[in-house]
């Protein structure tokens, strides 16, 4: 119950000439977690491709967000977490022991189910944050400002606004100041854990659109519990289940989003995206 150390064969994607990073895919081998004793994921194997939208479903409690925080290795920072199994960023194993969790997360970015832009700090100083927790530099600060903000669909919104503080902002433009913030490091891969789910129906169509239009660059990967906002921004899926109280998550099917939905493999995929449980 342990993460797997093999060393890399090659060495993670660097950044290309211009600073920018290629989308890259990201997949898991029978990955497995535990908080303590108790097993949360039993030997989930998926592979999320570059450049397209992946999404995480399924009922509360079967392990989706656990799955995705193992992503960015946020998960070995509880208590007693464990894992085992392989998660591998473009071919390479991310937990190998010549890379560590910083370097990660600068490739592999997360905005939480909460907008969580640092309070004592101004919009434009958000969205470097990234930056300064990474130890990096950018020659033109205002001009990564600008880019982040535009690719977030936030600029229009606040570019007369970014010495204002971010907390000043609505729940909507909290939640794309903080994919802002992730963009400013330029990641490969952006996790999402709902995104939407503490916004008003306007604010959720912005994020989705944006969301849409970042698909071109990066890959993402995303956890819904709305079923029409995986249909409309992802080209697949994976289905979460618990079968039993106490027993781990597992994937039950994964695929093609209009298959999973329409002609889904398994009675239970068929159940759960018609609404008869869950």
């Amino acid at each position: 119950m342990t993460a797997l150390t093999t060393p890399n064969t090659r060495p993670i994607t660097t950044a290309a000439a211009d600073g920018t990073l290629h989308a890259a895919p990201i997949a898991t081998t029978d990955l497995s977690a535990w908080f303590g004793k108790r097993k949360v994921l039993e030997r989930c194997s998926l592979r999320m491709e570059q450049r397209q939208v992946t999404a995480l479903i399924g009922p509360s409690g079967c392990g989706k967000s656990t799955f995705l925080r193992i992503l960015n290795r946020l998960h070995e920072v509880v208590a007693g977490a464990q894992i085992s199994g392989r998660v591998e960023l473009d071919g390479v194993d991310i937990y190998g022991n010549d890379l560590s969790a910083t370097e990660i997360r600068t490739r592999i970015g997360m905005v939480f189910q909460k907008p969580n832009p640092f309070p004592a700090m101004s919009i434009g100083e958000n969205v470097l944050a990234g930056l300064k927790l990474s130890r990096r530099t950018t020659s033109d600060k205002d001009a990564l400002v600008e880019e982040c903000l535009v690719r977030a669909g936030l600029w229009s919104e606040v570019k007369d606004r970014l010495k204002e503080g971010g907390m000043t902002l609505s729940g909507g433009q909290q939640q794309r100041l903080c994919i802002a913030r992730a963009l400013a490091v330029r990641p490969q891969v952006l996790l999402l854990d709902e995104p939407c789910s503490a916004l008003d129906p306007i604010s959720t169509r912005v994020v989705e659109e944006t969301v849409r239009e970042l698909a071109s660059d990066v890959t993402i990967v995303i956890v819904t519990h709305n079923m029409q906002q995986a249909a409309r921004v992802s080209e697949r899926c994976a289905f979460f289940l618990v079968e039993e109280f106490g027993e781990p998550g597992r994937i039950v099917e994964a695929g093609e989003t209009k298959k999973m939905f329409d002609s889904p493999e398994d009675e239970r995929t068929l159940a759960y995206v018609t609404g008869a449980f869950g």
